[in-house]
């Protein structure tokens, strides 16, 4: 089993970190009031807006190069001071005045939509704000950070958590775009925040509403790219489809397979772990034990030959990998690629070049799949991606695979560390992005995960863990019982909770 690390110190970091930044967004523009929007893969990006009087279309300032080194000036001045950090209960109706009163009318919907008559504020510099977590004492340990220009606004970067200094400063304009899109509709819905969402889910027939409105939305999506690709069908002879863990690739695969027959295509979906080498044959890691996700631990030149043939015209014997053998097969299972044919292939390396490298890249079309979820608490706290795809991950893997959630929650952070190396590098190599996040899937979910979570003992080393999911699906309302049968049985969130009904051209 992998080590689990405890990662609540650091996460207090960031939580300071931001509220350092608040701060400083207070004390230099007065006038307008500082949003989290979503994070990225290196850090979380943010904007000053003037807020509109409904709170819901707020005019973003455009930041330039001076306001950002500003803002950065003046939270190193508020890090060298060392200034205290303290934290007081107040009642409900107190904290829902204040955040009205300072421009943070999703932080007070929230608030007022709590079953609890009391919260916990924490003030720095006279600035109260919740922040949904521990924080540090004071401003001396928020560590290093960097703000960076982004889009109209900027992007708050800050330490790995290993403490080996900022995280690498990666391109991210493509998945930054996709991301403010997410963004951008659910504000169009009303959907602003948890306060918000927790209306909709009290009402039956806007819970149904929202339901027909994500699945809708993502049918667009896949109808969007099937129809990139038919209009470079000339060229393209694949598609690979990557995306981190309990992204829904296998759900995507499939529904753009279904689309591109609409679009007049014959598709031919294939995965990419059939090429995986002979067990001894792969690499090992850095303690010994097997690097399934190594590059390495791929048959390339078998695949680069057959794709060759393939797009040649010939026929090609296409293995099964029997991950019971830890064997390479060839069962007879001929293929050939007519002309209106096209494969889709899923891995974990489909956006690696390296994968690919005697193949003419005019013949791929390259999609990155992800819960790019954009759901904010409030103003200035984020529901992170990871989160989203680790408490998918929990119930899949209990009800599919009979894992616990306390295993699950002590692999994920070997899961990342294998993300982080191969597939968040190439995720800007994509040519199409398809967002696998659905805004009622939270609420959802929590149906589903707090009972797994709530089994978790104390004494496990996952039980801190636990208790911080547990404390942020504290603030959601569920999603009715009675309203999980109006989820298409093609919905993405199928592949997690069951139920769904794909087949496989």
């Amino acid at each position: 089993m992998a080590q689990y690390y405890n990662l609540e110190d650091y996460r207090s970091k960031q939580r300071t970190l931001i509220f350092v930044l608040q701060v400083a967004a207070r004390q230099l523009y007065p006038d307008y009031a500082f949003r989290v929007r979503y994070d990225l893969p290196r850090g979380y990006y943010c904007e000053l807006c003037h807020p509109s009087p409904d709170g819901r279309r707020d005019r973003v300032r455009v930041m330039r190069m001076s306001d950002i080194l500003a803002l950065k000036e003046r939270m190193k001045e508020i890090k060298a001071q060392a200034l205290p950090i303290t934290s007081e209960l107040v009642f409900k109706s107190e904290a829902v005045d204040y955040f009205k009163r300072h421009n943070q009318p999703y932080k007070a919907e929230l608030i007022a939509s709590l079953r609890a008559e009391s919260c916990q504020l924490f003030y720095l510099c006279g600035v109260a704000d919740t922040m949904h977590g521990s924080m540090l004492d004071n401003t001396s340990r928020i560590g290093s950070f960097d703000l960076n220009a982004c889009g109209d606004g900027f992007c708050l970067r800050y330490e790995s958590p290993v403490g080996t200094g900022l995280l690498p400063n990666l391109s991210q304009g493509k998945i930054a775009n996709a991301l403010k899109h997410h963004s951008q509709w659910c504000d169009h819905l009303g959907v602003t925040g948890v306060g918000s969402l927790n209306r909709l889910m009290q009402d039956e027939q806007k819970t149904v509403e929202l339901i027909n409105l994500c699945e809708a939305r993502h049918e667009a999506m896949y109808t969007l790219v099937a129809e990139q690709i038919r209009a470079r069908r000339e060229d393209v002879r694949v598609v690979f489809i990557a995306g981190p863990s309990s992204s829904g690739k296998t759900s995507t695969s499939l529904r753009l397979a279904q689309q591109c027959r609409v679009a007049g295509l014959n598709p031919k979906v294939i995965e990419l772990d059939n090429y995986f080498v002979d067990r001894e044959q792969t690499p090992r890691d850095e303690n010994g034990d097997y690097d399934f996700e190594s590059l390495g631990a791929m048959r390339i030149d078998l695949l680069n030959d057959q794709l060759a043939s393939l797009f040649a015209g010939e026929e090609v014997d296409i293995p099964r990998f029997d991950f019971k053998q830890g064997k390479g097969l060839f069962e007879g299972h001929k293929l050939r690629l007519e002309e209106d044919d096209i494969l889709i292939m899923e891995g974990i390396h489909a956006l690696n070049p390296e994968m690919v490298p005697g193949i003419d890249a005019s013949k791929i079309f390259r999609v990155y799949a992800s819960a790019l979820t954009s759901l904010n608490m409030d103003e200035n706290v984020t529901f992170s991606t990871t989160d989203n795809r680790l408490l998918r991950r929990m119930v899949r893997d209990n009800r599919v695979r009979s894992i616990n959630p306390e295993e699950t929650i002590m692999r994920w952070q070997s899961v990342r560390r294998g993300e982080n190396k191969n597939i968040f590098p190439f995720q800007e190599n994509a040519d199409a992005y398809i967002n696998t996040a659905l805004i009622y899937e939270i609420p959802l979910l929590k149906n589903y995960v707090e009972p797994l979570l709530r089994k978790i003992e104390e004494s496990s080393p996952a039980w801190s863990e636990a208790q911080r999911l547990l404390s942020f699906l504290s603030y959601l309302v569920a999603l009715p019982a009675k309203d999980i049968a109006a989820i298409p049985p093609t919905s993405i969130i199928r592949e997690f909770i069951g139920g769904q009904m794909l087949v496989r051209p």
